[in-house]
């Protein structure tokens, strides 16, 4: 038997609805985070991020960010090559 469709809607503040059946499935609770990427025009994937934040080296990974804006590439060279 087919499964019905899973279809949300975004509302006006930009939020959306996880089907029930795949909240309880991928036990995502209350305060559960989920990282969307945008996978193509037409296309998101959500990621369910663990439960608690890594430890040593993997825990450094994009924490530079946190204190730059980011800047194209394009941008970067044209001010380095400019003097």
């Amino acid at each position: 038997m087919a499964k019905p469709p899973r279809i949300s809607v975004v509302t006006a503040k930009g939020q959306v609805t996880i089907p029930a059946e795949l909240r309880q499935e991928l036990a995502l609770w209350k305060g559960r985070r989920l990282l969307w990427e945008k996978a193509g025009n037409s296309e998101l994937r959500v990621v369910i991020l663990p439960e608690h934040e890594p430890q040593g080296a993997l825990g450094m990974l994009g924490f530079a960010r946190r204190f730059r804006a980011t800047r194209s590439t394009a941008d970067w060279l044209g001010e380095l090559r400019g003097g």
